[in-house]
């Protein structure tokens, strides 16, 4: 769907897994939507989130690998300020996508009362997500954790995003690796020009549309190899945090922005699969 590619597009989302859903049920969203807004508005009162009115809404947007995923759950949270006419434009403040892309191995295993959405993206005020999370958390029995990268998954992404062919001019290829053991943070960023970066991985990889470990291994290596031979710094002694193409861009943290709606099910399909790692 079109307008719900474009709204992941260029926004920076924060990855989390999340455990099968106890007993949620596609047909009582409107329920779901009055009860989260009622915890929301609790927890304003508290203090423990921002003020101004608000309307929250649950959709089910068309975002799928196959036909055996469950389908996508959109959670928004919009506010008007209270000195704006009755008429005005909400704004949308809070964000949350709850979705499985070809989770297929996953749904198959889970019994029938459970729902499996294992990957969340969260754009917005981190008290937003929380509070969003812990809703979830306590009425349908799941658990939220963080999606953090790892330097081995980031290599990955850096190569096949670099074999992935665009229509229009992109910016170069850029890769931050962060220096262990300092007294103060430094972070070393290498950028490489895509279609350097792309002759190199088609000299590499054997079968297209087929990546193995030991090609990515190959590729990294080489770009070390380059980068010692003009700064005298081996990168294989730094950690790799993170990785931007014209595809995407991801960091060790769990942050990624999407840039391509072509690749879009490709890299979410790579997300579901980490994350359903991480809580299995």
């Amino acid at each position: 769907d079109p307008q719900t590619t474009a709204f992941l597009l260029r926004k920076q989302w924060t990855l989390y897994s999340v455990t099968p859903l106890y007993r949620f049920s596609n047909a009582r969203l409107r329920d779901y939507a009055r009860l989260l807004s009622a915890c929301i508005a609790a927890e304003k009162q508290k203090g423990l989130a921002g003020g101004g009115g608000g309307d929250l809404a649950i959709h089910l947007p068309d975002l799928k690998g196959s036909d055996q995923d469950q389908a996508a759950i959109l959670v928004q949270l919009s506010s008007r300020s209270p000195a704006s006419q009755k008429n005005s434009e909400e704004k949308l403040i809070w964000s949350g996508w709850f979705c499985c892309v070809f989770g297929d191995d996953l749904s198959e295993n889970v019994p029938e009362d459970f729902t499996c959405l294992p990957l969340f993206l969260a754009n917005g005020a981190e008290t937003y997500t929380s509070i969003v999370g812990s809703w979830f958390q306590k009425t349908f029995d799941c658990c939220f954790r963080r999606l953090a990268i790892s330097p081995l998954n980031l290599s990955w992404m850096a190569a096949m995003w670099t074999g992935c062919k665009v229509d229009k001019t992109v910016s170069a290829i850029e890769l931050v690796f962060s220096v262990p053991c300092l007294p103060h943070p430094l972070d070393i960023s290498y950028a490489i020009h895509p279609e350097d970066a792309k002759a190199l991985w088609d000299t590499i990889q054997k079968t297209p549309g087929e990546i193995t470990q030991e090609e990515v291994d190959v590729f990294m290596d080489c770009l070390y190899s380059h980068f010692h031979r003009h700064f005298k710094i081996h990168l294989s002694a730094t950690k790799l945090v993170k990785v931007s193409t014209a595809i995407a861009s991801a960091h060790c943290d769990g942050i990624i922005k999407f840039l391509q709606s072509q690749y879009l099910t490709g890299v979410l399909m790579l997300l579901t699969e980490l994350a359903i790692s991480q809580i299995q």
